[in-house]
């Protein structure tokens, strides 16, 4: 004869262990997805990095850059800044940045995207 509510204390660590064994579960199919997605990140990048090299090798250059991948910035004309006045005043001409090349001077290709080939 058990004094004391023996048997509740029994029901409690049972229901103790299966929220034990639902977490330890649900850490092992975390830890596999973490990892499935950390390799297939990974498998990805070096497929793409293999498909540019092949692009780059074989492919023709980009006709509107020469293969550069980049040109002289056409709204400033190389210059990195740009002459603004507010409210048309020809009065007060401010050199301000370029808001295109963001003062470096040339513009990513277009038509390549600035990879240097089509």
């Amino acid at each position: 004869m058990e004094l004391g509510g023996g048997g509740r204390r029994g029901a409690g660590d049972r229901g103790r262990r299966q929220l034990q064994s639902v977490v330890r579960l649900g850490s092992y199919l975390a830890g596999g997805f973490l990892l499935l997605s950390a390799a297939s990140s990974v498998a990805v990048r070096s497929l793409r990095a293999l498909s540019d090299a092949n692009q780059r090798k074989f492919a023709t250059p980009c006709g509107a850059c020469e293969g550069k991948g980049t040109y002289p910035c056409r709204l400033c004309r190389g210059s990195a800044t740009i002459d603004w006045s507010p409210g048309h005043d020809p009065v007060f001409i401010n050199p301000c940045l370029c808001p295109t090349c963001d003062g470096t001077r040339v513009q990513r290709c277009l038509n390549c995207l600035g990879k240097g080939y089509a």
